[in-house]
């Protein structure tokens, strides 16, 4: 059984996020405007609504992988963060990576998703030197591409 919170939401009904799926991480948000975001364009889109996240949430925008496949459409700043103290409305900053194709948003369509979670704040602890681990500094490709030889 997954936790379930309840969020205050304001904003027309039709732009309400849900869940199109039982089992969904993800709820969608939908344009409240129309728009077109031409080749490498990109847009801050309204979705109308705002929300009160309970403290110790946050809410993640992502891009909806259709959006992203079919026509190349993300999120500048992916994820998005939203926090808990945040009030104002929910806009999504889309881009067109699509080198070719203009992309036609309408009033109520899904444009990105949702996802709300539990958040850790940490305490920042200044030491002399971190533990070792197996990883050590590795970073940005240091695990390959592929296991083959």
């Amino acid at each position: 059984m997954t936790d379930v919170i309840e969020l205050p939401i304001v904003g027309d009904s039709g732009q309400i996020p849900a869940y199109a799926q039982p089992g969904d991480a993800g709820a969608d948000l939908r344009s409240s405007e129309s728009l077109v975001l031409g080749p490498g364009e990109r847009a801050l889109v309204s979705t109308g609504i705002r929300f009160a996240l309970p403290e110790g949430y946050a809410a993640f925008v992502v891009p909806r992988s259709g959006l992203a496949v079919k026509h190349g459409i993300s999120i500048v700043n992916s994820p998005g963060t939203i926090d808990a103290g945040y009030r104002g409305e929910i806009k999504v900053p889309l881009i067109n990576l699509d080198q070719h194709n203009a992309f036609e948003i309408s009033p109520g369509d899904r444009i990105a998703q949702l996802i709300v979670m539990p958040v850790t704040r940490a305490v920042f602890v200044p030491v002399p030197e971190l533990s070792e681990s197996v990883r050590g500094n590795g970073g940005f490709g240091s695990t390959g591409v592929s296991d083959r030889a």
